[in-house]
């Protein structure tokens, strides 16, 4: 049963998160029917691949990781979702279960959107139903551009892609810095790239030998962005 606060707190929530932001009052009135909070602690699991999807999820702070296991136990991170971002979806549509483990990589609050009442105001509303289309869409161009970069470019490449990933090449000014701090693991940040933790950690100490970078910890300072993009780029 929801307190006042926690209808408060949702109502706000769903105002801001995008994917709901546009909605009216009234609308996110009648989602406030089917929605929820669930406080994780750190390396707790939201799901497991095999539980019933009966909904999909919205990070309002914290991060958790999406993964799948091998039967050996090997882990492949297939996304690591921030706050404003939602997960399961897509699976909630297909309706079936989950087939992906979701775990929270520090303490995280979510934000649980039931199945049915999404269902409910799909059918009562087309544009919503458009909405959760145009961001499942996202995610899965998202998706292809991973496949893409698996693909055609060199680990080196990928983790370089990582580190600038929120640089715009055409505003790149000669010897700038940046500093970047890896927001989890670095074990984790190599198997979203697809990479071993061993390799990934041999491409850093490479690049700091070349003085592109200069790692402290889950800090690394970029030296000289220009070179390290122009690094990157080459075969």
């Amino acid at each position: 049963m929801k307190t006042e606060r926690d209808r408060v707190d949702i109502l706000r929530y769903l105002s801001v998160v995008p994917l709901f932001s546009v909605l009216s009052d009234d609308e996110r009135t009648r989602l406030l029917q089917g929605c929820s909070l669930n406080r994780v602690g750190r390396g707790d699991m939201v799901f497991r691949t095999g539980d019933v999807c009966d909904s999909f999820h919205v990070v309002i702070v914290g991060q958790v990781k999406l993964y799948v296991s091998s039967p050996s136990g090997q882990e492949k991170v297939i996304e690591i979702i921030g706050p404003g971002h939602s997960f399961a979806e897509a699976i909630m549509f297909l309706e079936m279960p989950y087939f992906l483990n979701v775990q929270a990589l520090c303490d995280t609050l979510l934000m649980r959107v039931s199945k049915d009442i999404v269902f409910k105001e799909v059918a009562q509303d087309p544009k919503f139903a458009l909405r959760m289309l145009a961001g499942i869409s996202r995610r899965l161009h998202g998706l292809v551009q991973d496949v893409e970069g698996y693909a055609l470019h060199s680990g080196a490449q990928r983790l370089i892609g990582y580190l600038l990933r929120d640089v715009d090449n055409k505003d790149i000014e000669p010897e700038q810095r940046l500093t970047v701090s890896l927001p989890v693991s670095k074990a984790t940040i190599a198997s979203r790239l697809s990479l071993t933790p061993e390799y990934f950690s041999r491409v850093l100490h490479e690049l700091e030998a070349d003085e592109l970078i200069k790692i402290d910890k889950r800090e690394i300072r970029i030296l000289d962005v220009k070179r390290l993009a122009q690094y990157g780029a080459s075969p």
